[in-house]
């Protein structure tokens, strides 16, 4: 029976296993080959010596390249020499597909050839690990929805009208009809509301975006949420509690990954309670460090840098000017000028992770708020219909998998928290 290498490290000193994955490395010592083999599960050496194992093996581990996939037969022994201090003395090996060639992938290789060969790149046990980690993060969003009785729901890629903004569609042709792929689910989670009162969504969306930052990426997956009769205090603490579960259980459940990337995820940093602040008191934060921005203007990636660099815990701006915001977003009664909207800035100048906002729910008020923006209310004749029969007050949020990835694992570029990243500039593989 075939077993894995996270399996058979717990196994018995001479055991018999039968071992399958790939030559991530070897090394040749005259009659003694060293093979370093990976599965999906981990890496392990492999040493196949002349008397001990089969000649024909032996050759051909060494005749091999890199990337080879094998199956080995072999015997568990426990030796603080090897790696980990457990390896597999080969008996007999047998090729399941050679590596034709050698493997492309070389160390210090630079960071655009190996995007240029990301196919075979996310194959290292670095980027496993990262994967790992990232699907961990997932698992947690779905405890942590499933746990307040959310429910999930899927949402339309293909739409027909803009959610986040004209600017940054994706068009697509439609059978002969234009459409455009989704920059939210948003719309859809509302509809679903007033059947299913909390929702939730974990799918891509896609911003036609030209910016070349740390923070950005053409194709990002969305973690978004809805909730009907609630205000912006429960969005808000709705929010803050799901971070600080995602971030905790990842960090959980990820205990061997993160000692394989050797990174630690600040958990302190969701321990205590969100900092609060109004987007006029951030726009103080902001002259206090040098920099101005006009009232009504919205935070860029370099704002939200300088501002979420100042705390040491994550951070909710909140109360957007209008003109800042979608025309969905729900006046403040109090002010006019501003939104019940928010986002979360992770610290250390991470930037936004989360944004939210209350969503307008009178018919009227959305209509002229439509208009006022220069969009046709007939392109958003169904968005419209939630407010003629039966609206509500509600409430929603979407977050970045790769932004929040980024931030926990102290990552350069949200491209490296992605399978295979999408930018202005890489399109392939």
């Amino acid at each position: 029976m075939r077993r894995t290498v996270k399996e058979i490290k717990s196994l018995k000193d001479g055991e018999l296993i039968e071992l399958c994955g790939w030559i991530w490395n070897k090394r040749e010592h005259g009659k003694l080959v060293f093979v370093d083999l990976r599965d999906g599960t981990g890496i392990i050496q492999v040493a196949a010596r002349s008397g001990l194992t089969e000649e024909a093996s032996v050759e051909l581990l060494k005749s091999l390249n890199r990337e080879s996939s094998v199956r080995i037969y072999g015997n568990l022994a426990r030796d603080p020499r090897a790696p980990g201090g457990v390896e597999v003395r080969c008996v007999r090996a047998e090729v399941i597909s050679p590596s034709m060639e050698d493997f492309p992938i070389r160390r210090g290789m630079g960071a655009k050839a190996l995007y240029d060969h990301r196919h075979l790149h996310i194959r290292s046990p670095r980027m496993s690990a990262l994967m790992r980690v990232r699907s961990n993060l997932i698992w947690a969003v779905h405890e942590f929805f499933r746990s307040r009785e959310f429910v999930e729901v899927d949402c339309p890629t293909i739409i027909t009208a803009a959610v986040e903004g004209g600017a940054t569609l994706f068009e697509v042709n439609y059978l002969g009809r234009k459409a455009y792929l989704t920059q939210s689910v948003q719309f859809y989670q509302e509809a679903a509301i007033f059947g299913l009162e909390k929702v939730y969504s974990v799918q891509p969306s896609f911003r036609a975006e030209l910016s070349r930052t740390p923070r950005h990426l053409t194709e990002f997956w969305h973690v978004e949420g809805e909730i009907a009769f609630c205000d912006l205090e429960g969005l808000m603490r709705t929010i803050e509690d799901l971070v600080r579960y995602v971030v905790l259980r990842t960090e959980e459940l990820s205990r061997r990954e993160l000692d394989f990337l050797r990174r630690r995820i600040r958990t302190e940093e969701v321990e205590g309670e969100f900092y609060r602040v109004k987007y006029s008191e951030a726009l103080e934060v902001l002259r206090r460090a040098g920099r101005e921005l006009e009232w009504g203007s919205d935070l860029g990636a370099d704002e939200e840098r300088v501002i979420s660099s100042q705390f040491d815990r994550p951070l909710f701006i909140t109360h957007y000017p209008k003109e800042a915001k979608a025309f969905y977003h729900k006046p403040d009664p109090s002010d006019p000028r501003v939104t019940l909207s928010t986002d979360l800035l992770a610290p250390r100048g991470n930037g936004e992770i989360v944004g939210a906002g209350v969503r307008a729910d009178d018919y009227e008020q959305l209509q002229n708020r439509i208009e006022e923006v220069g969009l046709n209310p007939e392109d958003y004749r169904w968005y419209l219909d939630l407010r003629r029969y039966g609206s509500v007050p509600h409430a929603g949020f979407g977050m970045g998998i790769e932004r929040v990835l980024k931030w926990i694992l102290d990552l350069p570029h949200v491209r490296m928290a992605s399978l295979f990243p999408r930018t202005p500039t890489r399109l392939y593989p």
